[in-house]
């Protein structure tokens, strides 16, 4: 059973259709990857599961829907986003940042050990905790925008564009780190526009194009075929 089900999204700016009828599922326990080229919509997909954006069409999480409902709402159901750009409270510390991920939560002792998790999942935090987060290095602030939305306790985690960037150093770094947490069980929906990564880590894709998924099917049949090869692994 499908812990996401997404039916005919579409999301609108103005008179610019960014996604045009958009369906796809994620099992409970998956890391599914939505990969295109820039512009191709993969952002606004992720935005509109959330409720940042206004869209149509239908969105349910383990079985309610979320169509309508506030992005607060969404976030306490479950569903935790760690945008593009990482988005953290510069003038906050790294502490006051994680902080801020918990902001739904009531269960303060589950809180700590969610915190103590992300910092041993990300131990250069913990050394930073009491350091302005807008003073830390580029890959330092991804790791705390994935700390952040991990403190929230979700059941599934959307990544947009996390290699974006980030020195290769950095990026196997923070790619460890995604695979471990969905290896713990957290379901996850990877955009990227690095292809070769996405489908490297990921047991299913999505591709889009100008607004509507074109392609889809397992990672690794996806990366064995021509079109794709040529399109976007550079061959």
């Amino acid at each position: 059973m499908s812990l996401l089900e997404v039916r005919q999204l579409k999301v609108a700016y103005g008179g610019i259709k960014a996604v045009r009828g958009v369906d796809l599922t994620v099992a409970e326990g998956e890391l599914v990857c939505l990969i295109g080229a820039n512009g191709a919509g993969k952002s606004s997909v992720l935005k509109g599961l959330v409720g940042l954006v206004q869209h149509g069409g239908e969105v349910r999480f383990a079985g309610e829907r979320l169509t309508g409902r506030p992005t607060h709402a969404i976030a306490a159901s479950g569903v935790s986003l760690v945008p593009e750009g990482r988005g953290i409270f510069a003038r906050l510390t790294v502490a006051e940042n994680l902080d801020m991920g918990a902001f739904v939560r009531r269960d303060r002792t589950a809180v700590n050990i969610d915190r103590q998790r992300v910092y041993e999942l990300f131990p250069r935090l913990a050394e930073r905790r009491g350091q302005m987060a807008g003073t830390l290095s580029g890959g330092e602030q991804q790791m705390l925008a994935i700390g952040r939305a991990l403190m929230s306790g979700p059941r599934m985690l959307l990544l947009d564009e996390p290699s974006m960037g980030l020195a290769p150093l950095m990026v196997q770094k923070i790619y460890e780190t995604i695979t471990r947490v969905a290896g713990e069980g957290v379901t996850i929906l990877l955009v990227e526009q690095n292809a070769n990564l996405a489908l490297h880590v990921s047991q299913r894709a999505y591709v889009m194009e100008s607004g509507e998924v074109t392609l889809h099917g397992a990672s690794a049949e996806l990366m064995s075929n021509p079109q794709i090869r040529a399109a976007y692994l550079g061959e």
